[in-house]
């Protein structure tokens, strides 16, 4: 479903401060399948998903998901590709908090010039515990709301491929396995990959397949 090979990257060249390269190592997830990818501060994880999500542009290497290379996309195709096949969860929630709840859902669909799936959004936000904030602003919500409904916000057009930032280091041990569960099952539920990318220890448990970096 997805995967990457010799794929590198260098942030630009600030004055007097020299250029951070990274090489990553090959990387694959499978359909359905879950991984998690762990390492410290500094080694480069938020880069590598950003990467994958054609967030950045790559040095060099490829990026495929689908079999399809993605890695020359332009701007514009990188944005169409990625509404249409790549859920984000980021670690810290972006919304729009002029939007309700079920508006910033709908956006994800917008964005992807979808219809307006309000079924789903109202599915997920009975599955992942928020239906009764659904007319709300998101700044009325707590964090651990906020967070679920980013994971709701990722499954909105059915993606492919979920790749989700530190989404529990803010968490205590208890809203931690539940956060990661329900990502799970609901990734799980529309078939998708899920690729996590953390420093958290407590994740390495919950996840079968692990990449170092």
């Amino acid at each position: 479903m997805i995967a990457t090979q010799q794929l590198t990257f260098a942030y630009p060249t600030q004055s007097n401060v020299p250029t951070k390269q990274f090489t990553f190592p090959d990387f694959s997830c499978a359909d359905g399948e879950t991984m998690l990818i762990l390492g410290k501060s500094g080694r480069g994880k938020t880069t590598f998903l950003h990467l994958m999500a054609l967030l950045l542009k790559p040095t060099g290497g490829s990026i495929q998901i689908h079999n399809q290379e993605i890695s020359h996309f332009d701007s514009a195709q990188a944005a169409a590709f990625r509404a249409a096949n790549v859920g984000i969860i980021y670690q810290k929630p972006h919304f729009v908090h002029s939007l309700s709840v079920l508006d910033n859902l709908l956006l994800a669909n917008y964005l992807a010039n979808k219809s307006l799936a309000k079924e789903k959004a109202q599915h997920l936000a009975e599955s992942l515990g928020f239906a009764d904030h659904l007319a709300k602003k998101t700044t009325q919500l707590s964090q651990g709301e906020q967070q679920r409904v980013s994971i709701a916000r990722a499954l909105m057009n059915n993606a492919s491929v979920i790749l989700a930032d530190e989404p529990t280091s803010n968490l205590d041990d208890d809203n931690c396995l539940r956060v990661i569960d329900l990502l799970k099952t609901q990734t799980s539920e529309i078939g998708a990959s899920l690729v996590v990318v953390t420093h958290d220890q407590r994740l390495k448990d919950v996840f079968e397949k692990h990449l170092y970096l």
